[in-house]
């Protein structure tokens, strides 16, 4: 299969103007001026259309589509367990479907071509993965809320089912993770056995880490250990780690993070909503972290808007660090792109170049807000819009064209989430 896109502004560190891109079996082949002897079997014209690498979401919550606009204007632990997870609680596997077929259409409209998810019944929202063609990291919880001789259960022959059947999936474009959701909701044996089951899998782990000051002050309070460092010792930093929120962390934490490499993903709206404090990205950059960036699931955020996020990213940390030159626009394009991929564990994507997944969008530049167009970077960092995107491809794929989605159902979506809340 060869795709054509023709005519296009491109962001990469090279080239712009009007370009070709070439795509051959879900690769980039080239960039530039067509040659002769390339032969596409579908064509995209992207005249007065910007082309950039698809964004990575990398830490949300697919099915709380459902929960969006439910639980605002309240406390962290108030909105957590007296609002979210009664909710939760009623949700049926088919519910977690649509919730997210609903969320998916959201992010292939807004650009977002790979996405990490963690929340419960992972086989309906693989499936909707599958289907839909977006590309994924999919974490599964093997830590059951039922107990035995007062001990937390691990379901490990659950988790490395999943595992087994979805890592790898379609050539890579799924990948499948142990879910640990926090180092606060569990105790440290069935934590320990979570962290031991991964490395078996020979997979990684995708858990929050130090969200909110009540967090950090209670596992200090229990273990006399921070929630880095009880993931430390716990084995949880042995294998690839994406480590959402990372708000309240100290400079001997993010040592820790940074020596073992692991993935923290900023999630600027989520965090500024639910009053958690706002991770310390710029130390983040300095020790070498790898930092992402994600939406969190829409009962915090509200929408899985990733240009929001990078917009939000770049502003608030210049006003909070007050130096306008820190957290570019070149910084959070990075972040929700190549820095995003690399934390979900795919390689060779996030940038458009020869030999790079062909996760592709395109926004149309004759919005007023995106004219006179300047800097690319900063139009797409400070003025464009989610509503810009135009055309959406992963993995050589074609899964939105001018605006219309074609392998996701979204009438129905809508139909069924606005039914499960009583709008229908």
């Amino acid at each position: 299969m060869k795709l054509l896109i023709k005519n296009a502004t491109v962001l990469n560190e090279e080239l712009s103007g009007n370009q070709d891109i070439g795509v051959e079996n879900g690769i980039i082949d080239f960039i530039g001026k067509k040659p002769d002897s390339f032969v596409a079997d579908e064509t995209i014209d992207a005249k007065n259309g910007i082309a950039m690498p698809g964004l990575v979401n990398a830490h949300t919550h697919s099915p709380m589509t459902l929960l969006r606009n439910l639980a605002d204007d309240c406390a962290f632990s108030e909105w957590l367990f007296n609002k979210v997870i009664p909710f939760e609680n009623k949700l049926t596997e088919e519910d977690i479907y649509w919730g997210a077929e609903l969320a998916v259409a959201e992010m292939l409209r807004s650009g977002t071509t790979a996405f990490a998810d963690m929340y419960f019944h992972m086989d309906q929202i693989a499936e909707v993965v599958a289907k839909s063609g977006i590309r994924a990291n999919l974490s599964y919880g093997p830590i059951c809320s039922s107990t035995r001789g007062g001990r937390q259960i691990i379901d490990e022959k659950s988790c490395a089912d999943f595992i087994n059947k979805w890592n790898n999936y379609d050539s890579g474009r799924i990948k499948a993770y142990v879910e640990i959701h926090s180092v606060y909701l569990f105790d440290l044996e069935a934590i320990n056995a979570a962290a031991a089951l991964a490395k078996k899998l020979e997979t990684g782990i995708h858990i929050h880490v130090s969200e909110s000051l009540s967090e950090q002050q209670t596992m200090k309070e229990k273990y006399g250990k921070t929630p880095v460092e009880i993931c430390l010792s716990s084995g949880i930093f042995d294998v690839p780690v994406l480590a959402a929120h990372c708000v309240q962390v100290n400079d001997s934490d993010i040592s820790i993070l940074s020596s073992k490499n692991v993935n923290v993903v900023h999630n600027p709206t989520s965090n500024l909503k639910l009053a958690c404090g706002t991770a310390p990205v710029m130390k983040f950059f300095k020790a070498g972290v790898n930092a992402a960036l994600g939406t969190d699931g829409c009962c915090s955020n509200n929408n899985l808007n990733m240009f929001e996020e990078m917009h939000i990213t770049a502003i608030l940390h210049k006003g909070i660090n007050a130096d306008a030159e820190c957290v570019t626009a070149d910084d959070v394009i990075k972040m929700a792109t190549v820095n995003g991929a690399r934390a979900l564990g795919f390689e060779n994507l996030g940038q458009l170049k020869p030999g790079y997944k062909a996760d592709i969008v395109i926004l149309d530049r004759d919005s007023p807000h995106l004219c006179p167009l300047g800097n690319i970077s900063s139009a797409l960092a400070y003025s464009a819009q989610a509503s810009d995107v135009r055309d959406v491809i992963v993995a050589g794929k074609v899964l939105m064209k001018d605006k219309v989605l074609k392998t996701i159902d979204i009438e129905q979506a809508v139909f069924r989430a606005r039914k499960l809340r009583g709008e229908e």
